[in-house]
């Protein structure tokens, strides 16, 4: 049987890794090319090739050969600045927090996004105590994600695992820990962890009404229906929209693809934009010619971006082939800057948000009788889901969000007050 070494390089020993697997009689090791390789990418081709040069082990690459695909694919890698995660050297700290290559440049990001930048080696502390709350799981997709989304959770609620143990009856945890314990992405080898998976299951049945898988998911999972599929998609978005690809992304990733489709409706065909175009928004005075099909090319030049508007709005000035256009457009950080929502009190029917994020659905109403524990609102945050739920059993007095709000930590979602006072 071939035996094929992967490995990421987040510490900085990938290629020594890869040298040893090689002499000790690996037959495949996993590399990158230059301009896409280290930190938590894989090791270097180059660097490999060229201490392999002249042993028994020799490549036979040339090193010359590979210098017009390391300036191509670095060139490319400049394009995607903007996603770059910001990671500037090596983490040896790998070894005792265990964070997966894969994931450790999207946990930093998302850490970014949640607004816990300066909290970030404490993440990774609690990614270490969050994997062992878990039964010290393997951490590949998806159970690096659980890992990862309970960490983030822990460090934006100060939890400690006592805590997480003692309360985890009644925590709004993210989605993705509650499927974990509910057997939902599969059995970990070591078995689930008690207390803590007992109180997780506890009040939180599936939608069949079980509490748990007891073997992996989808020997029990029906057929999936693409024809099916494909007829509603066609439905909504039209048959000339919806490609094979189009039926395959929506069955893994439903929501985001429903995303792209709803920002298509609004922007067009943004695919038509040049990689560089699309990243880097044009500045007042540059000029570019798009081509969006053979033969159809149009010159398109910004002029100017006017100030935002008490509403967050600017007035965009383009032409277009020497015909003037006027935009009106909507700055969200200008929007967002200026709304400022009420916090949460301590009063325990005030609902707060757990962390920063967006409301993806709001499954009650005003004057609605619910009880401690009841699902209130789902939120979202960098693909992190987490159900929020009653604190107390009484009725919806407030609601202060909606579908697509977003807000920040401790915001108020939602009032809760004795039925005899409603």
């Amino acid at each position: 049987m071939p035996i094929h070494v992967h490995t990421h390089d987040t510490a900085g020993a990938g290629v020594a890794s890869q040298l040893a697997a090689a002499q000790a009689g690996a037959d495949i090791v996993d590399v990158a090319i230059d301009g896409m390789s280290g930190l938590t990418s894989q090791p270097s081709l180059g660097a490999l090739v060229a201490n392999l040069k002249g042993s028994e082990l020799d490549t036979g690459i040339d090193l010359k050969d590979l210098a017009g695909l390391n300036n191509y694919w670095e060139n490319v890698r400049g394009l995607y600045i903007p996603f770059e995660s910001g990671q500037l050297s090596g983490s040896s700290d790998v070894y005792n927090h265990e964070i997966p290559g894969g994931q450790f440049t999207n946990l930093l990001y998302q850490s970014k996004q949640l607004g816990l930048t300066e909290r970030w080696p404490e993440i990774k502390r609690k990614y270490a105590e969050a994997n062992l709350l878990l039964g010290d799981i393997p951490k590949v997709t998806p159970s690096s994600k659980v890992v990862g989304d309970l960490a983030q959770f822990m460090v934006a609620q100060k939890l400690t695992p006592e805590q997480v143990t003692e309360q985890a009856e009644s925590l709004a945890l993210p989605d993705s820990v509650v499927q974990y314990f509910r057997g939902e992405i599969g059995q970990p080898p070591g078995g689930f962890p008690e207390p803590i998976t007992s109180r997780v299951r506890k009040g939180r049945p599936m939608a069949d009404g079980t509490t748990h898988f007891d073997d992996r998911p989808g020997t029990s999972l029906p057929a999936y229906d693409f024809e099916a599929a494909k007829e509603k998609l066609v439905a909504k978005y039209g048959s000339e929209n919806i490609s094979p690809e189009d039926v395959m992304s929506h069955a893994m990733y439903p929501k985001v693809f429903e995303d792209w489709q709803d920002y298509k409706l609004i922007y067009g065909e943004v695919a038509k934009l040049p990689t560089n175009l699309f990243l880097h928004p044009m500045k007042p005075g540059e000029e570019y010619e798009l081509t969006v099909e053979p033969g159809r090319s149009f010159l398109v030049k910004m002029v100017s971006i006017g100030d935002a508007d008490a509403s967050g709005t600017r007035q965009v000035i383009l032409e277009l082939n020497g015909e003037r256009w006027f935009v009106p457009v909507t700055d969200s950080s200008s929007a967002e800057a200026s709304a400022r929502r009420e916090k949460a009190s301590s009063d325990a029917g005030s609902v707060g948000a757990p962390m920063p994020g967006v409301v993806v659905d709001v499954k009650v109403k005003v004057g609605d009788t619910v009880t401690e524990g009841e699902q209130l609102v789902t939120m979202s945050a960098m693909k992190m889901e987490t159900a929020i739920p009653a604190p107390r059993s009484g009725r919806i007095d407030r609601i202060t969000v909606n579908a697509g709000d977003k807000v920040d930590g401790d915001d108020l979602l939602a009032c809760i007050v004795d039925i005899e006072d409603a």
